[in-house]
């Protein structure tokens, strides 16, 4: 299983930072989920194949990991829209297309028509 922010998402990030954000960069708040097999890389700018369920515009906040505010925290809820066997799951900063701040890739998890999974994605700035 891997985690990461892409090479992508440290443009995304440091993009961002600049005010107004260079490129007018929007906030990678799109979950999206796929199937496939891999391991994510660094270098990976697309899940694996993604899956044909809708983005999910997710919720962001900061939160204290180690210290104050040092987490970017996006959660967001995905329902099934047929059987799905999900592999690996993102950071998007679009509803379709955009660019990928992060990919996780995990075990398969099997659903059926109308389940859904919530994925919390913690990207934690430590010194």
């Amino acid at each position: 299983m891997a985690d990461v922010v892409t090479n992508v998402g440290a443009d995304i990030i440091t993009a961002r930072m600049i005010e107004p954000p260079v490129g007018s960069i929007a906030e990678p708040k799109f979950v999206a989920w796929g199937t496939g097999a891999g391991t994510a890389a660094v270098a990976d700018t697309t899940l694996f194949t993604e899956s044909t369920e809708a983005r999910t515009d997710g919720t962001s906040s900061q939160q204290q990991t180690s210290t104050t505010d040092d987490t970017y925290r996006v959660v967001g809820t995905i329902t099934a829209t047929a059987t799905r066997a999900i592999t690996n799951a993102g950071l998007f900063t679009a509803s379709s297309a955009g660019s990928m701040l992060c990919k996780s890739d995990f075990a398969t998890i099997n659903l059926l028509i109308n389940d859904s999974i919530t994925f919390t994605f913690n990207v934690q700035f430590n010194q």
